[in-house]
C-alpha cells in the first residue's frame, strides 16, 4: 500500500480540520482502502462556543460524504463531552443514539453524524482513521482469522470481535480499549469489519493505516493470496439478449418494481461465475457489514428456455414481496446474480446504483478468493448480516429516499437520436430516471451524454447486422429493453412522381419503413419481458394525415409506418405492448430545417419566418423538446391504458382537422 502523504502539500493545510480533509482524500483515493462512501475519519479539536466558553468538538465524517471528495462541510461537529458519556450507558437504541448526535451537534445544518462517532469518540487520540481495507478484511474472514491477525500484529492493535455498528459496536470497544490498550497500540481490527488507526497528528494517524494495511498485504502475498488473482474461463454463447431479458424480467418480479440489471463478462467476474465451488463460495454472504448485498446464484439449464424460464421463476419466487411483510422486506431482490453463461449482473433502480453494486461484488470476490487460498471463505453468520440488512438506520435511510422518477429501472432504445426530436426523447428519458441507449449514424452518439444511464451506439439501422449487435448491446448494458422510441428517418429533397427516382423511392422506404419493421421484430422479444409491459413510441409526421405535394416517397413511407403500427398493436397487445404514434408538423430545430429553407418558406406563403413558424391555428412555436414530452408522457403511466394512439402535435392543423 502506497503511503500518499506528501510535506509540500501537507504544508498548504494550516489548520487540524484542514489535515483532516486532506488525508481523508488520501484515503478515499485508494479503493483497496474504501470504496463508493465506505469508512470514516475524525479529528477532536478544542474550541470556543458563542458564549466563549471553551469545549472539545468531534469533528466525523457526515453521512452522505465521500472520503475521496469531501470537504470541511462534511466533518459535522458534536460534543465530544456528550459521546463518551453515552459510551457509557447500558444500553440505546440506534434512533435513539441518531437523535443524541444530531441534538448535540453545534451546527445544525450540518450532515448527520456517522453511525461510529461514539467509537471515534472514545479513542483517546485526536485523530482516528477507519477503513473497510480489502487485505485485513480478507485475512478475518476465513476460520482461523483471529490467529492470523494476531500472528501479524502481536499487541500492536487491540482485536474487536464482530458487533454490527453502532452503539453495541462504540461500547463493546470502549470496554476492550480501555483494557487492552498499550503504549504500543496503533490500531484496532474489528473482525469482518475492519481496521482503525489513530495517533496525535494527522500524518501519525493516516502512516499508521498506511503500515497496518501494508503487513496485510504482504501477509497475503507470502501466502499467495495477493493479486493478481487469476481464473480459468470457459466459452460461452455470443447471443445473450433473451436470457438476460428474462432473468431481469423475474428478478424484477420479484423485487416489485423493474431493476436495471447490468452484465459483467471480464474474465474475473465470468471465471468466478464459471467456479465448480460457487455454490458454497458465493452465498456465505458480504466480506464487511457496510457491504452487504444480497447474491443469488442462477445455474443455466442449457439452452431449453421452457426450462430455464420456469427455473427462474423458482428461483425468484421466493424473494416475491407478495410472499414477504411489506413492512420487513422493503426491498428483497438480489442484488447480484451469478451465471456461468452470462457472468456477473448487478441491479439497481439507477445505473449508478448497479455500477456501485458491480464495485463492490468486484472487490468481494478478490475477498473470496484470497480467503479460499488461506484455507476458506467465512463470512459472518446469517443473522449477523439480517440485522445489518434490516437494521432500523437503514431501513429509515430507504424510507428517507422517497420515491424514484417515474421511469427509474427501465431501459429505453431510441433511434436517430444525435440530433433534433432524437436527441429530445434521450433528454426526457433520462430525466425521468430511464437509462437510455441512444443510437445514430452520426459518431456523435457516443458522447452526446455523460454519465452512467446513458449509452451511444453507432448503428446504420438499414443494417440488419448492426441492430441485432445494437440490441445484445443493449441488454447486456441495462439488462433489456422497455422502451422502443422509432425516430430515425429521412425527408429527402421534393420531387413530383413525375421524376421520382425508384432509387430516392427505395431509399426512403428502407429507412423510414424497413428498418422499422426490423426493430420492431428483433426488439419484440425483450418488449415483451419487460417488467411494466413494454412500449413503442412511433414519430410519424402530419404527412399522413395531410401530405404535401413533392412528398411521395416521404408520405408514402410514413403512411405505411402508420399501418404496420396498427397490426402490431393487433398483434402485440396480448402480451402488453402499447404501440402508440405521435405525428409531429413543423418543428424547427431539427436537421432538415436551416435558415434558408425557412425564409424560402416564409416567402412562399408571403409571410414572416416567425409567422411561418406558428401557422398553425393555436399560433404556437412546436419544439422538439416539445414532441419529446408527449413520448415520455406515452412511456409512463398516464398512457398506461392506451395503444394503437395516432395524436398530433401539430398546435392544429386545418387539413389534419
Amino acid at each position: 500500500m502506497q503511503n500518499l502523504w506528501n510535506d509540500q502539500e501537507a504544508a498548504q493545510y494550516t489548520d487540524d480540520l484542514a489535515l483532516r480533509v486532506y488525508t481523508s482524500r488520501l484515503l478515499g483515493k485508494e479503493k483497496l482502502l474504501v470504496l463508493h462512501g465506505g469508512g470514516n475519519t475524525s479529528v477532536k479539536i478544542r474550541t470556543s462556543n458563542i458564549l466563549g466558553e471553551e469545549e472539545d468538538i468531534l469533528y466525523v465524517k457526515g453521512s452522505g460524504w465521500d472520503l475521496e471528495t469531501i470537504a470541511a462541510a462534511g466533518f459535522p461537529p458534536v460534543r465530544l463531552g456528550h459521546l463518551v458519556a453515552l459510551a457509557n450507558l447500558p444500553e440505546l437504541n440506534d434512533l435513539q443514539m441518531v437523535n443524541e448526535l444530531r441534538s448535540h451537534m453545534t451546527i445544525a445544518s450540518a450532515p448527520t453524524p456517522s453511525v461510529e462517532a461514539i467509537l471515534h469518540a472514545i479513542i483517546p487520540h485526536k485523530f482516528v482513521d477507519h477503513t473497510h481495507a480489502d487485505a485485513v478484511v480478507s485475512i478475518t474472514n476465513t476460520n482461523d482469522g483471529l490467529q492470523r491477525i494476531k500472528d501479524i500484529y502481536g499487541d500492536e492493535v487491540v482485536i474487536i470481535p464482530y458487533v454490527m455498528p453502532g452503539f453495541d459496536l462504540a461500547r463493546l470497544c470502549n470496554e476492550i480499549y480501555s483494557q487492552k490498550a498499550t503504549d504500543k497500540t496503533i490500531g484496532m481490527i474489528l473482525m469482518n469489519h475492519g481496521v482503525f488507526s489513530f495517533g496525535e497528528t494527522a500524518k501519525i494517524a493516516y502512516t499508521r493505516m498506511i503500515d497496518l494495511v501494508t503487513r496485510a498485504e504482504k501477509y497475503l502475498e507470502s501466502k499467495n493470496a495477493w493479486l493478481p488473482l487469476e481464473l480459468k474461463v470457459r466459452n460461452t454463447n455470443d447471443r445473450l439478449s433473451h436470457d438476460i431479458a428474462e432473468l431481469r424480467y423475474h428478478a424484477s418480479r420479484g423485487a416489485g418494481f423493474p431493476l436495471l440489471m447490468m452484465t459483467h463478462r471480464d474474465g474475473h467476474c465470468l471465471g468466478f461465475a464459471q467456479r465448480d465451488d460457487l455454490a458454497t463460495i458465493s452465498q456465505q454472504g458480504p466480506a464487511t457489514p457496510d457491504h452487504v448485498i444480497r447474491t443469488k446464484r442462477v445455474p443455466m439449464l442449457g439452452r431449453d428456455l421452457t426450462g430455464y424460464s420456469k427455473q427462474y421463476h423458482n428461483y425468484f419466487d421466493e424473494f416475491s414481496p407478495q410472499a414477504k411483510d411489506p413492512k420487513t422486506i422493503l426491498d428483497s431482490a438480489p442484488r447480484v446474480i451469478l451465471d456461468p453463461e452470462i457472468g456477473m449482473c448487478t441491479l439497481g433502480r439507477s445505473a449508478k446504483d448497479a455500477m456501485i453494486v458491480a464495485d463492490i461484488y468486484r472487490q468481494t470476490i478478490d475477498t473470496i478468493l484470497r480467503a479460499e487460498r488461506l484455507g476458506g471463505y467465512q463470512a459472518l453468520p446469517a443473522k449477523d448480516i439480517f440485522d445489518v440488512e434490516y437494521w432500523d438506520l437503514e431501513q429509515a435511510k430507504l424510507n428517507k429516499a422517497g420515491s424514484t422518477p417515474g421511469l427509474s429501472g427501465e431501459i429505453a432504445l431510441v433511434t436517430g437520436a444525435a440530433s433534433g426530436i432524437g436527441k429530445a426523447c434521450v433528454e426526457n428519458l433520462l430525466m425521468q430516471g430511464a437509462a437510455v441507449v441512444g443510437i445514430d449514424i452520426d459518431p456523435a452518439i457516443e458522447k452526446l451524454f455523460e454519465g452512467p444511464s446513458y449509452s451511444g451506439i453507432i448503428c446504420d439501422v438499414t443494417d440488419d447486422v448492426q441492430i441485432a449487435n445494437t440490441i445484445e448491446a443493449c441488454a447486456r448494458k441495462f439488462g433489456g429493453l422497455d422502451m422502443l422510441i422509432l425516430n430515425a428517418g429521412i425527408f429527402p429533397t421534393s420531387s413530383r412522381i413525375e421524376s421520382l427516382d425508384m432509387s430516392l423511392w427505395n431509399k426512403v422506404f428502407k429507412l423510414n419503413l424497413d428498418a422499422n419493421l426490423v426493430l420492431l421484430r428483433e426488439c419484440y422479444p425483450l418488449l415483451r419481458l419487460a417488467p411494466n409491459s413494454g412500449r413503442v413510441v412511433i414519430i410519424g409526421s402530419k404527412n399522413v394525415a395531410a401530405p404535401g405535394p413533392g412528398a411521395a416517397a416521404y408520405s408514402a413511407s410514413k403512411a405505411a409506418l402508420k399501418q404496420l403500427a396498427r397490426i402490431a398493436t393487433l398483434e402485440w397487445a396480448q402480451d402488453g405492448i402499447r404501440i402508440n404514434t405521435v405525428h409531429p408538423d413543423a418543428v424547427f430545430d431539427t436537421g432538415i430545417w436551416n435558415d434558408d429553407i425557412l425564409q424560402s418558406r416564409a416567402n412562399h406563403y408571403k409571410i414572416s419566418v416567425e409567422e411561418y413558424k406558428t401557422k398553425n391555428l393555436l399560433k404556437v412555436n412546436i419544439t422538439s423538446d416539445d414532441v419529446a414530452k408527449l413520448v415520455a408522457a406515452m412511456c409512463g403511466p398516464l398512457f398506461d391504458k392506451t395503444t394503437g394512439a395516432q395524436l398530433p402535435i401539430d398546435g392544429g392543423n386545418e387539413r389534419v382537422i
